[in-house]
């Protein structure tokens, strides 16, 4: 059984680091793509503060599609360009937005979220799996610290991923 530490951290990097490796140890010979995807959503979720929602928008050739989350019910469809996630995915760069409402084109699926970070999530061979998408009620929740931790992370999936591809 997987538990997830519950621990007082001197930083937020000191945090994301073992937020990694409880992501390294569950994630590890289990090759199913929506069972990782679900348990991540979980593991991040409810490891950090300040979340209302956090999870996957996955590629289907054509648009995001919602994936497994936790959170409120989320936006089912996104265009590629469109919104935080979209503009993620086109760019292939992790979008943080310290004020959803100053970014313009924002797609509001919970009118509760105030700031976002979206990690686009890239397979080895150039193609795109998706977006990693977190909401925050708390206007400039997110950070250079959280970048790079959720960067982190979403790497330490995506190397799931691609092995599972083997």
């Amino acid at each position: 059984m997987f538990e997830v530490a519950s621990a007082t951290y001197a930083s937020k990097r000191e945090h994301y680091a073992d937020l990694c490796e409880q992501a390294r140890g569950m994630l590890a010979g289990e090759p199913d793509l929506i069972a990782n995807a679900a348990n991540f959503a979980a593991l991040v979720f409810h490891s950090l503060p300040d979340f209302n929602w956090a999870g996957f928008y996955l590629y289907d050739g054509t648009e995001l599609v919602v994936g497994p989350f936790q959170g409120k019910p989320a936006c089912i469809r996104i265009a590629i360009g469109r919104g935080v996630c979209g503009t993620a995915a086109q760019t292939r760069q992790t979008q943080l937005v310290r004020d959803v409402h100053e970014f313009a084109g924002h797609i509001a699926c919970d009118a509760a979220s105030n700031s976002e970070i979206v990690v686009p999530l890239v397979r080895k061979d150039g193609s795109l799996l998706g977006v990693w998408d977190v909401d925050s009620p708390k206007v400039a929740r997110f950070d250079e610290d959280d970048r790079a931790g959720m960067e982190a992370l979403c790497a330490i999936f995506m190397e799931a991923v691609n092995g599972a591809a083997r």
